[in-house]
């Protein structure tokens, strides 16, 4: 896969006024007040989620992974907390017809440590047959556990697309918090780097500055074709894809569009 370069010299289109450096220290400082408002929203919104009613379900039901049908309190690892991601899933579609949303999130999920010496637990769902997920799986890379939830009903089946948190007590389990969306967001640390560039994550729904380059559709730079075209053509797979062995730029896909 190669990608375009870039022209030092071409002049770039909207570009943020040009200030000595204790104007730009006013001007960031005068913003910092408001990022720290948005922090301690967000703690405040964290305190409400902990303080979220749950719902008991029955943690035996049995989830299909690697080692075969298993309960699902076996993805706790022990421990006393899971979150998942529910991985959308199209049956018969080839790898680059996954879901290009699902392959973002999860390709920045593939190391948990951090979650387990905090004592949560991490797993990927999918209503997938497994003998589809599995050679998916090892063609990602993926080290974290996937299970098939095929024909499993909610809180462990269900829509897919969606982060879950789960408590587990003794032999009893709970669905604790739930979301989906943007809501997914915190999980890609990409969104929130890209939030912090002059031009953003280059979508046309974003407010901006006059002059600045109108944008693109949302997640227009999802798909890739082999030479690093940024594409939703029929040569087109998610990108993380093109770093995996055996990718290639030819196939049908069997997907959907841009979301937002």
């Amino acid at each position: 896969m190669t990608t375009t370069p870039i022209d030092p010299t071409t002049a770039l289109p909207g570009r943020p006024p040009v200030v000595d450096l204790a104007t730009w220290q006013a001007a960031r400082n005068e913003l910092l007040v408001r990022e720290k408002a948005h922090t301690r929203e967000g703690d405040a919104l964290a305190a409400a989620r902990r303080r979220l009613p749950m719902v008991e379900f029955d943690g035996t039901v049995e989830v299909v992974g690697p080692d075969g049908p298993v309960p699902f309190l076996d993805l706790f690892q022990g421990r006393h907390e899971l979150v998942v991601y529910k991985h959308m899933w199209y049956d018969g579609a080839p790898h680059q017809g996954q879901c290009e949303g699902c392959t973002m999130t999860t390709w920045q999920l593939r190391d948990t440590v951090y979650l387990n010496a905090r004592g949560v637990s991490f797993a990927v769902l999918t209503t997938g047959r497994w003998e589809e997920v599995a050679p998916y799986v090892e063609f990602m890379g993926y080290t974290q556990p996937w299970y098939s939830v095929r024909d499993v009903e909610e809180p462990v089946g269900g829509e897919m697309g969606f982060l879950t948190c789960f408590l587990r007590d003794g032999d009893r389990a709970f669905l604790t918090y739930s979301t989906t969306g943007r809501g997914n967001e915190p999980v890609a640390a990409s969104f929130g780097l890209l939030d912090r560039t002059p031009y953003g994550r280059g979508e046309a729904w974003e407010d901006k500055p006059e002059g600045w380059p109108e944008g693109r559709e949302a997640c227009w730079y999802w798909r890739s074709d082999a030479e690093g075209n940024l594409t939703w053509g029929p040569t087109s797979r998610p990108v993380p894809q093109w770093t995996r062995p055996g990718a290639t730029p030819v196939d049908t896909l069997g997907r959907h569009g841009p979301h937002h």
